[in-house]
């Protein structure tokens, strides 16, 4: 069984990724119960500053029909990350001097706590979106050639 809940595979398209963080979460008990089931969609999704606090944004996760029903779930509620006071003034100094963002990667499960895999981004262009494109392919091409013996050239 794998740990890994999600994963943000646009965030590596869309960004160069500098520098990667591992954060907790602080989730409520139906939001927990939806994360064993698979139930999170971190597409859109990013972090924000408020108040020297780290906070996570347009994480959907989709709620059980088997939820108590005296709660009404909010899908995409803001949730607060936890962090060290360190990191997070490193976090904060990198957006407001250095111009990064703050994406969410991955979530999955370490020793029974739900963790997300944040990192400092930045934006990438058109042109570097296709000269990663180029470069996967690439790679693609060259482990099917060299997969396939030299009969293919």
């Amino acid at each position: 069984m794998s740990s890994t809940i999600a994963l943000n595979r646009e965030a590596k398209h869309e960004y160069f990724i500098e520098e990667r963080f591992e954060a907790g979460i602080a989730l409520e008990g139906w939001e927990v119960k939806s994360l064993r089931a698979g139930r999170l969609n971190l597409k859109d999704s990013y972090v924000v500053v408020k108040q020297g606090e780290l906070w996570l944004l347009g994480a959907h996760i989709s709620p059980l029909t088997t939820a108590s029903t005296h709660i009404h779930p909010d899908p995409t509620r803001t949730r607060k990350l936890l962090m060290h006071r360190l990191e997070i003034n490193r976090l904060i100094g990198a957006i407001e001097r250095k111009g990064y963002t703050v994406v969410p990667l991955a979530m999955y499960w370490k020793t029974g706590r739900a963790k997300i895999e944040i990192a400092l981004v930045k934006g990438k262009q058109a042109h570097d979106k296709r000269a990663s494109i180029k470069e996967r392919e690439w790679q693609r091409d060259k482990a099917r050639i060299l997969k396939g013996g030299a009969r293919e050239l």
